[in-house]
């Protein structure tokens, strides 16, 4: 649990699904916690139940607003320990097989789910670089899935991004581990989350896993990927 102490954390996608459920477990574990969602109603709602963390409105999906969202984000937290880059686009409202997938579409889930993890990467990274040099190990999670790798019909648009993200990251992980900087890659699995039922909703709810459970496998993983603190250390 004191893993999370006074870690400072950034979450996209935070007001529904599996990004709720990991700002809720982030803060019940102590941790300092700032989340983004595009829509207002949603960042102040989650604001108010959770005490102590902080929305903030914007799309990740957007190039002009990456920046107000990092300033943002580390003007309230003081800094950045963890991104959890978790926002995703199916890119299609219904999915579509790839010859029948518009242009836009594709644009669209590529922006959210490559592009935006991408830049605030970027626009982060500085102060991420600043928590390692200072003895933290900063940890970028981005969220991936199966289908990044497996070929799955009609699913064309959102396993493209996906499949660039998990590459992405790996290089990423390549370039910057060294330097303290750790990337992960995670699949959490078939969630009973509105992005699921949009993309199935023939689904039975019932074999679905929840985004608690997720949730807390994505902490498991960040706490192995930090540092033991020096007190810990025999």
């Amino acid at each position: 649990m004191g893993t999370f102490d006074d870690l400072r954390v950034l979450v996209t996608g935070g007001t529904a699904g599996l990004g709720l459920a990991v700002v809720r477990a982030l803060a019940a574990r102590g941790a300092r916690v700032a989340f983004v969602a595009r829509k207002p109603e949603g960042v102040e709602r989650v604001a108010r139940d959770l005490a102590g963390t902080h929305g903030i409105v914007g799309d990740v999906a957007r190039k002009d607003d990456i920046y107000p969202i990092a300033l943002q984000a580390l003007g309230e937290l003081g800094g950045l320990d963890v991104l959890i880059n978790n926002a995703s686009d199916l890119g299609p409202a219904s999915l579509r097989l790839l010859a029948d997938t518009d242009c836009e579409d594709l644009e669209r889930a590529l922006a959210a789910n490559l592009l935006g993890p991408f830049r605030l990467t970027k626009a982060v990274l500085g102060a991420l670089s600043a928590s390692a040099r200072e003895g933290h190990r900063a940890v970028v999670v981005n969220v991936s899935s199966d289908a990044a790798v497996n070929a799955y019909p009609a699913w064309g648009a959102y396993s493209t991004s996906k499949a660039a993200l998990r590459h992405m990251t790996a290089i990423w992980n390549a370039e910057l581990e060294v330097d303290g900087v750790r990337f992960l890659s995670i699949d959490p699995g078939d969630m009973d989350t509105a992005l699921h039922a949009q993309a199935v909703p023939d689904a039975d709810r019932s074999t679905l896993k929840q985004p608690e459970d997720a949730a807390r496998e994505i902490l498991e993983a960040i706490a192995t990927a930090l540092p033991v603190p020096q007190e810990q250390r025999s």
